[in-house]
């Protein structure tokens, strides 16, 4: 970079993926789903990431190959983004939730502001477990943005820290004919709460005839999602209960299952660090049930029902009570609809040209060579 003036729109942008975040619209997580819509939405970047069969194709990508060196697959990944990211020298690097590779490049590309992402909490992560580390951490970075206030009061006070937080494109939520379904949409996992859905549907449903139960997700995301043990032990409960598995789908399709659905629960264990299915869910207009862990408060407001997943049978009787009120549902579904408005994509947009703005004007020209 030559100046700190130069425009957002004409300023070559690098945008960091984590090693496991595959870019394809047959196997992306929420951060690959965020940052294509970023992307689209934001002309200018071009994203960086492990190669994938078929990524998608409206947006800059560019496939990262890891040197093969004895080293782990981090630092394979770093490796390899060293050397592309020099034939290509970005005046911008956005590094998604890898503090690790945040404070790689920093180091190696002295000279360019270096922001970094956070999806989950900081605390959990390599080069940022300890106070010393995240104190560094925001010394050596340009900007750091998590995506809720949850996740920022898990950093020290002070320093470059502004949450960013995530969103929904409401342009994309479909239409659809509600059906009498209840649903799970998310990684079927002990932390997500998946067994206390199913063991509240076994108490709801035998009370609401001609009402179904459906789960969407699996282990991971993608179509090879392995058959976990926690897994294959739910499948019977939720056989019992009138449960259907319906697997993995591409996040239209779990968009799609969310605007048929007539209730939707999320009874996250884990403190999630920010609860993008509860958005969505309401950016759907369908009635939710959701844990107040991590940030989900923040998501949902009072627009959600606060349940307890150590409760099913109380979660039980929230399900039979809305089921059986349609004028509840539709006040709980507006008064969702109304707040993800809050966190439509074109907000968002507006934000990162922003910040993107922001620390480039802020960050110091340099001599010093990179490393």
């Amino acid at each position: 970079m030559t100046g700190t003036t130069a425009t957002v729109a004409d300023t070559p942008i690098a945008t960091i993926l984590p090693p496991r975040e595959m870019f394809s619209p047959q196997a992306t997580g929420a951060i690959g789903l965020l940052v294509h819509a970023l992307a689209r939405a934001v002309p200018g970047s071009v994203v960086y990431g492990m190669p994938a069969a078929a990524p998608f194709g409206d947006v800059a990508f560019q496939p990262v190959t890891s040197p093969l060196l004895p080293l782990p697959r981090i630092d394979r990944y770093a490796a390899g983004l060293v050397r592309t990211l020099r034939h290509r020298p970005p005046a911008l690097i956005e590094v998604h939730n890898r503090p690790d590779l945040a404070l790689h490049l920093a180091r190696r590309f002295a000279d360019t502001p270096v922001v970094l992402f956070l999806h989950n909490d900081p605390q959990g992560m390599r080069r940022a477990r300890t106070e010393a580390e995240r104190r560094a951490l925001l010394a050596a970075l340009a900007w750091v943005a998590p995506v809720s206030a949850y996740l920022a009061a898990r950093l020290p006070a002070g320093g470059r820290v502004g949450v960013f937080p995530n969103f929904v494109d409401l342009s994309a939520i479909p239409a659809a004919p509600r059906a009498p379904v209840i649903l799970f949409a998310g990684r079927i996992v002990a932390d997500k709460g998946a067994d206390s859905f199913v063991a509240a549907c076994a108490r709801a449903l035998p009370q609401l005839p001609g009402w179904r139960a459906e789960m969407v997700g699996a282990d991971r995301f993608g179509t090879d999602s392995p058959e976990t043990p926690f897994l294959a032990g739910l499948r019977p409960q939720a056989a019992a209960a009138g449960v259907e598995l319906l697997g993995w789908m591409p996040h239209a399709n779990v968009l799609q299952a969310m605007a048929r659905a007539s209730l939707i629960v999320v009874p996250s264990r884990w403190p999630e660090p920010f609860g993008l299915t509860a958005l969505e869910a309401m950016a759907c207009g369908t009635p939710l049930l959701c844990a107040p862990s991590g940030g989900l408060a923040e998501v949902t407001g009072d627009a959600a029902v606060t349940i307890d997943p150590e409760n099913p049978a109380a979660i039980a009787a929230e399900l039979v009570r809305l089921a059986r009120d349609p004028a509840a549902r539709a006040a709980l579904g507006a008064a969702g609809r109304a707040r993800a408005a809050g966190f439509d994509l074109p907000e968002a947009a507006t934000r990162l040209v922003a910040l993107r703005r922001s620390v480039l004007d802020a960050w110091p020209r340099r001599t010093t060579a990179p490393i």
